[in-house]
């Protein structure tokens, strides 16, 4: 780990093993730390921040930023093998994962120095009044196992450049490159102590989300806990970012593009094998054009080739873990009991090259209740379901009847539509003819139980500043309110 610009393991030599979800073998093993480990990653970081990192004039914090950004992209390569061998996502993406990240850090290394206040003109014109956006403090960065570099770089980018010191933890699934940061930090030259690291299980994150010593907790992961850290900063006060889960509708109008909508909805569900938040889980397709949506998209989905994530012609690799894997067939396999048309899907058979790996085959129920369980639980995994819908009204109606809020996608030739939904669907982000595609510019983030606060973009900003203000009395005399009386 990473604690006061020192590599140390976890208190007592504890680790936890580091499995491969292709080839079921462990690859090595990470420290599982212990709220002492974390008492010291806080205290450095609490440390780094009083008397190095708040008084570093932002551009040269812009400077260390940038340094750290052409390293993710020298070790592009390199990382996003170490991360595909942790996860399983194909190398392809989990390369330009690495790459993302270092856009995101030259973005925000750009707002370091220009984290503007304002004046504000007062009533009393002998008063001066104005606004200062400080650095909150000590942040605690938490990432799930699905996207740990970009998850990471949604949180490590702004908090740097608003002036925080942090402490990151990644998911115990998905360590490897967060720990190969300890060394990237170190080689792009920031203080000791302003990024921490520290990994391990539910020890450890508890440790950490219930430490008094935080002025922020980012979090992304599910909502149960995303719901646990709530009620542990409560007892704090310590303000939440939180990304969490989604059940995301892709709505197909009739006047749609179809072949662009059907490569828009298996791009939605089944990159990164619907590990991810966005997933386009339930795809509501006008009743008109849903016969022929139903036949595509399960003939498409049927067609995508399973296997090694390092192979160039994998277009899908495994699940990240066996309890993922586990939550996600047994998702399958009561859609089935309770009566769903599965369209794609069933086992992975007896191929000798899906055998050892957590695979799940891409799966596709149609004529889906929206009120089934398949099209409310986020499985998070490669299972889409199908929803018909009469009208615009009926799509709009059907898309919000979600607790989930983070994403959406319209599909239509009709700009007029396009606002016109896209003003009344209840998400945090809206693609139109287009599905997951992100940007640095552009803020991410839910609403209802996909979670509130936004990363990216210049909003992520303010999850990491505060505002002070200051006002100066510039009169000659001031008014004493307790006039002494003459006898």
């Amino acid at each position: 780990m990473l604690i006061g610009g020192e590599r140390v393991p976890a208190e007592g030599g504890r680790t936890l093993p580091i499995m491969n979800p292709y080839t079921g073998e462990q690859v090595g093993t990470l420290p599982d730390a212990s709220a002492t480990d974390v008492d010291a990653a806080v205290a450095a970081a609490r440390t780094a921040f009083d008397t190095v990192w708040s008084r570093t004039p932002g551009q040269a914090r812009a400077e260390l930023m940038l340094r750290l950004a052409a390293i993710y992209e020298r070790r592009a390569g390199h990382l996003g093998d170490l991360e595909s061998t942790d996860n399983g996502k194909l190398v392809s993406e989990t390369r330009n994962q690495a790459r993302f990240a270092a856009r995101q850090l030259r973005f925000f290394a750009g707002y370091a120095d220009k984290l503007y206040g304002r004046t504000i003109p007062m009533d009393n014109p002998d008063l001066f009044d104005y606004t200062r956006r400080e650095p909150v403090g000590v942040a605690a960065l938490i990432t799930a196992w699905n996207s740990p570099m970009q998850l990471l770089a949604n949180k490590l980018a702004p908090a740097l450049a608003a002036g925080c010191t942090v402490v990151i933890k990644p998911s115990e699934h998905a360590s490897m490159t967060t720990l190969e940061l300890a060394d990237m930090v170190q080689e792009a030259g920031f203080p000791d102590g302003v990024v921490n690291i520290v990994t391990g299980g539910v020890t450890c994150g508890a440790a950490l989300t219930g430490h008094r010593g935080l002025d922020r907790i980012s979090f992304t992961g599910s909502v149960p806990t995303g719901q646990a850290i709530m009620r542990a900063a409560a007892e704090t006060l310590v303000p939440v970012t939180l990304e969490l889960g989604g059940k995301s509708p892709n709505i197909v109008f009739e006047d749609a593009d179809l072949d662009r909508a059907v490569i828009g909805a298996l791009a939605g569900i089944f990159s990164a094998g619907g590990q991810t938040c966005i997933a386009g889980s339930r795809l509501l397709v006008q009743r008109s054009v849903y016969d022929t949506m139903v036949e595509r998209v399960g003939a498409r989905a049927g067609r995508i080739r399973l296997g090694d994530p390092f192979a160039p012609g994998t277009q899908m690799g495994p699940v990240a873990n066996e309890p993922q894997q586990a939550r996600i067939e047994a998702a399958i396999a009561a859609g089935v009991d309770a009566g769903a048309r599965m369209v794609q899907g069933g086992p992975v058979g007896d191929d000798p090259a899906l055998q050892r790996g957590l695979f799940v085959r891409p799966t596709v129920f149609a004529d889906v209740d929206n009120h089934a369980d398949l099209a409310r639980r986020e499985i998070f995994g490669p299972v889409l379901s199908i929803i018909p819908f009469e009208t615009e009204e009926d799509a709009v109606a059907l898309a919000n009847d979600s607790e989930f809020g983070l994403a959406s996608g319209i599909w239509t030739r009709d700009l007029s539509r396009a606002h016109r939904v896209a003003a009344r669907l209840d998400a945090g982000t809206t693609w139109v003819n287009t599905y997951r595609v992100s940007g640095a510019q552009a803020p991410f983030g839910g609403t209802k139980k996909s979670g509130h606060g936004r990363e990216r973009g210049e909003e992520a900003l303010d999850e990491y500043l505060r505002t002070k203000n200051v006002m100066i009395d510039l009169a000659p005399t001031l008014a004493d309110p307790f006039p002494l009386e003459e006898n």
